[in-house]
């Protein structure tokens, strides 16, 4: 049986914090996912909003964004149906400019970095690699059984987004559980997720499903000029590329210096995947992986660095999968190309286990060269 290409590495966007998150935008600025919008636009037209969702597909493709712009949709009494059939509401009603602010008292974000707000000293004081069960218990279910803040004739009286819902551990699923088994009224729940399958199948089974997929060539290139990422041509092929069709992934490149990355390890690559044994491509792998981390922990308090190593790892194992799908290609021999495959998905392991960086991916280069050194003894 053929090998597939090698499936992307599980990596998160950084975090977002509130303050510096830019102003949400509405349903119909979401771009390249038409079917997802169709489903959310006739679910508020025929005025019956089922009470838990789940928002699933690649990270970075515009998940988050629409669960805000819709929950702005659902809290707004004003939002009626329009010439061209869409319910939106009233651009200057008190609920937009709170909505625009992310100030609506019965709006509410739940992420794991909320643990730096809990009642709890403990929680606050918590390294975390998941959205605990006191996390979800203070800042979704107890508000949930709150009256709503803001009253009004609106579609619902309060919204729970719960970004990186692959985040909710064991403990956080039964929580959140008993709340979507018996909601609340008024309450609209939306699990925004890249890892579905992570999420218990009782939990999947109570909700309604929304899937959303990569952005087109098209839908890319608008969303470039709208988002102003100054880049080389060179580099914006790469990040391109890279992307894959999310946007989101596109800005963290970019940010984070990802097509420095490939201009480095990119031939050293190269060279493995020629058959060469190449020292250096270990070491070059690890070292981008503390610098990335280190930065990310030195920006947030409280952060984790065993989260932030494991981001960083699953940037650079991203990278190194996308030089091997492009290698393929190119002509990489089938039987070489499964076996590296294989080294990608098991130095994720060895990561996820806290083996130490350097001997991960260390040991993924010279697994790298091994996969096509026979192929390349044998060639004419």
């Amino acid at each position: 049986m053929a090998k597939k290409a090698p499936r992307r590495p599980a990596v998160e966007p950084p975090e977002r914090a509130a303050a510096q998150e830019p102003e949400p935008i509405t349903l119909d600025r979401v771009l390249g996912q038409e079917r997802a919008l169709a489903t959310l636009r006739n679910a508020v037209r025929s005025g019956r909003v089922h009470h838990a969702w789940v928002f699933h597909g690649p990270e970075g493709v515009g998940k988050f964004t629409t669960a805000m712009a819709w929950a702005g949709i659902l809290l707004d009494p004003t939002s009626t149906a329009g010439p061209s059939g869409n319910v939106e509401p009233d651009p200057d009603s008190p609920v937009q400019a709170l909505w625009r602010r992310r100030a609506h008292p019965d709006l509410h974000v739940v992420r794991k970095e909320l643990a730096r707000e809990s009642r709890e000293p403990e929680v606050r004081t918590r390294k975390l690699v998941s959205i605990p069960r006191e996390v979800v218990a203070e800042f979704l279910t107890e508000p949930a059984m709150r009256t709503r803040v803001m009253a009004g004739d609106s579609l619902a009286g309060k919204a729970f987004i719960v970004d990186e819902a692959e985040l909710l551990n064991d403990t956080s699923q039964t929580v959140l559980l008993k709340t979507i088994e018996e909601p609340p009224a008024g309450t609209v729940i939306i699990l925004v997720t890249s890892r579905e399958h992570e999420l218990r199948a009782t939990i999947r089974s109570r909700c309604q499903r929304v899937g959303f997929a990569p952005l087109d060539k098209d839908a890319m290139a608008r969303w470039l000029a709208w988002a102003g990422v100054a880049a080389p041509a060179e580099e914006r092929r790469f990040l391109l590329e890279f992307a894959e069709g999310s946007p989101g992934v596109l800005r963290v490149a970019a940010e984070g210096g990802l097509a420095e990355w490939d201009r480095t390890l990119g031939p050293m690559l190269d060279a493995a995947f020629a058959g060469a044994f190449v020292a250096e491509l270990g070491p070059a792998m690890a070292e981008r992986v503390d610098r990335f981390a280190a930065a990310w922990v030195e920006a947030r308090a409280n952060a984790s660095k065993e989260a932030a190593n494991r981001q960083a790892a699953g940037w650079v194992l991203r990278l190194v999968a996308a030089r091997l799908r492009s290698g393929l290609s190119a002509g990489l021999d089938g039987g070489s190309f499964a076996a590296a495959v294989d080294a990608i998905a098991q130095t994720e392991r060895h990561v996820d286990a806290n083996v130490s960086m350097l001997m991960a991916l260390e040991w993924l280069s010279a697994e790298l060269s091994s996969a096509f050194a026979a192929r390349a003894r044998l060639a004419p």
